[in-house]
């Protein structure tokens, strides 16, 4: 119970941080399901190369990946909810248990077609927060010298989307020299920094996603639940 000391507390939604709730006794045994974007649609898509390597190694660290294919995908607002591509993002959006944001960086930013993607996620739907809780990685491949524009983006979108983003994070400078012509990723130290970054993401995945609805559970929104019920029940028919 709040103490007289922090009178402006409202004690039927004050809660003290309890360790057994953030170590559940039963706990999921499936391989953790991981969201892979990406923000380009050519051909030779630097940032879908990275991604699919990216792909490939979750895999092998016994993670089940799944990338969307952002091609067909319409501008937010520009088609109903309905739309095909849109119902396929969320429905992932909503299966996965972590997710991986992978863009070009366009003019000192994320490209467009990744902003997009995040865009038609919507941060609630009915009782339901898609990407809150769930754990995400960011990376970016520049043409030039390194660069930590979009990453640094993609860190406040999560934020923004509620998720918990891991601290590594990988950005290749001139990708162009960094794959083979058959699209795999060249033996490098950016490679390794891939390596790095799914290794953490797989980790922190496995280590939240049975307790994600306690980590972000919140005292504000608590009482506005409360708040919200009240009027409800308290409102007089007219």
């Amino acid at each position: 119970m709040p103490s007289p000391e922090l009178p402006h507390l409202d004690a039927a939604c004050f809660r003290v941080p309890d360790l057994q709730q953030l170590l559940p006794a039963t706990r999921a045994t499936h391989p953790p399901r991981i969201l892979l974007l990406y923000g380009s649609v050519r051909e030779r898509s630097y940032s879908r190369l990275l991604t699919e390597e990216a792909a490939r190694l979750l895999q092998a660290m016994g993670a089940e990946p799944r990338i969307f294919d952002p091609r067909g995908l319409p501008q937010p607002d520009g088609a109903p909810d309905g739309h095909p591509k849109v119902q396929e993002l969320r429905a992932l959006a909503q299966w996965s248990e972590g997710m991986v944001w992978c863009s070009p960086e366009r003019h000192g930013a994320m490209s467009g077609i990744l902003k997009s993607q995040i865009d038609w996620i919507p941060l609630s739907s009915g009782a339901v927060r898609p990407t809150q809780g769930k754990t995400l990685a960011v990376m970016q491949v520049s043409g030039g010298s390194q660069s930590f524009n979009a990453v640094n983006q993609l860190r406040v979108l999560g934020r923004w989307m509620r998720m918990l983003t891991i601290p590594n994070q990988s950005s290749v400078a001139k990708a162009f020299a960094e794959f083979e012509d058959d699209g795999r990723m060249k033996p490098s130290a950016y490679y390794e920094r891939v390596v790095d970054v799914m290794e953490e993401l797989v980790k922190f995945t496995l280590l939240t996603r049975d307790c994600a609805g306690v980590l972000v559970d919140r005292y504000s929104e608590r009482r506005e639940s409360a708040e919200a019920l009240s009027r409800r029940v308290n409102q007089r028919s007219i």
